[in-house]
């Protein structure tokens, strides 16, 4: 088999209203698909992950990239990463590394295709099934504590039993009042995540974390910015709540030394991000060595594979349409929660076919 052409597509849709995380604002949501075409008729699909504002400069880097993987055999994917992924010439991280990211997980999915086997199956087939947060809990003009917890009720009654909200963008002890909402709202008995998405100076996320701790809260999220390893160990030494972090992360490199640092509790790679599933499986079993879980930042459709190909998975990151208005009408399958857990498709691939002719009204590249 052999890889005969390439192609990347961006599509774009607004939001219901625009969402505050931390630090920054979103008035839309969106996919880049990559598609990898062979000399069988097979196509893979990937997806590069969040480059909304940088359309045209993924594009300039995928068609860079293009020579490299056309006539390539596609099951040749470590092959295929090592030339694509050239620090000296291309960069260490950034929009370069996301890019090799989505042709790679296109990639796996043409594996699976060929092999008529879901890709959780190839990695390595762990498990039929992981636990579910759903994320959201963002900050929109006229939101108050009515509506944040009507939001993460509606959440657990989808079948879910952990929820995730957004800190860091309004002062200490207003979100602390936000945390206890949450809490009083879901009960004890759901777990509650909390994510400042950077926003934090160290010593901040210590005062916000102590505070925090009356209301039992299962992870704290990239409190403070990715770089800052010591940062984190001081965070993880003064608060009884484990820390998360590394979507903001790239490769191997990156997460040795994250790792190495023993700056986190809670690892959360993005394959859309980092380099795709071969860097993820990578990253993923360093973890274990050092008996650390992944928990995945990012796109379900491609983690559920992921996390269910792993001893060490912890739970999936789900979105639905309180962040992501059509995200059940951007594939042919939706993945549906149960239970407080998630499976993967019993499809070839990543079973995430685009419905393209729906999502022509949306595309902007």
């Amino acid at each position: 088999m052999k890889i005969t052409n390439m192609r990347v597509e961006c599509y774009r849709w607004p939001k219901r209203v625009p969402q505050s995380n931390g630090k920054h604002t979103y008035t839309h949501d969106g996919r880049n698909f990559v598609f990898v075409e062979t000399d069988e008729g097979i196509t893979g699909v990937g997806q590069i992950g969040g480059t909304h504002s940088s359309d045209e400069v993924v594009k300039s880097i995928f068609n860079y990239y293009k020579d490299f993987v056309i006539g390539q055999d596609p099951f040749n994917n470590e092959r295929i990463w090592d030339e694509l992924w050239e620090p000296k010439i291309t960069g260490r991280r950034g929009l370069s590394t996301r890019v090799i990211s989505g042709i790679d997980i296109a990639l796996w999915d043409i594996k699976g295709k060929a092999a008529n086997k879901p890709v959780y199956k190839l990695l390595g087939g762990y498990t039929e099934k992981v636990p579910v947060y759903i994320a959201g809990g963002y900050y929109e003009e006229g939101k108050g504590l009515p509506e944040l917890q009507n939001e993460m009720v509606t959440s657990v009654e989808m079948g879910a039993d952990a929820v995730k909200m957004k800190i860091g963008a309004v002062p200490i002890n207003e979100d602390v009042e936000r945390v206890k909402a949450v809490r009083e709202a879901v009960g004890p008995d759901v777990k509650l995540l909390v994510d400042a998405n950077c926003a934090y100076r160290y010593y901040e996320a210590i005062e916000i974390a102590r505070k925090m701790e009356p209301y039992d809260i299962f992870w704290f999220e990239e409190p403070i910015p990715p770089d800052d390893y010591k940062g984190h160990v001081l965070i993880s030494q003064a608060t009884s709540i484990p820390i998360a972090t590394g979507e903001n992360e790239y490769t191997k490199y990156g997460f040795r030394d994250l790792i190495e640092s023993r700056a986190a509790a809670i690892l959360q790679p993005d394959a859309l991000i980092m380099g795709g599933p071969t860097e993820f499986m990578k990253v993923a079993a360093q973890a274990q060595a050092h008996n650390l879980p992944i928990a995945p930042h990012g796109r379900q459709e491609v983690h559920i594979h992921l996390l269910c190909a792993i001893p060490n998975g912890l739970i999936l990151e789900y979105y639905r349409g309180e962040t992501d208005p059509i995200f059940d009408k951007v594939f042919s399958y939706t993945l549906q929660v149960e239970n407080g857990f998630v499976s993967p498709p019993d499809l070839p691939g990543f079973g995430m076919e685009p419905d393209l002719e729906f999502l022509e009204q949306y595309r902007v590249l």
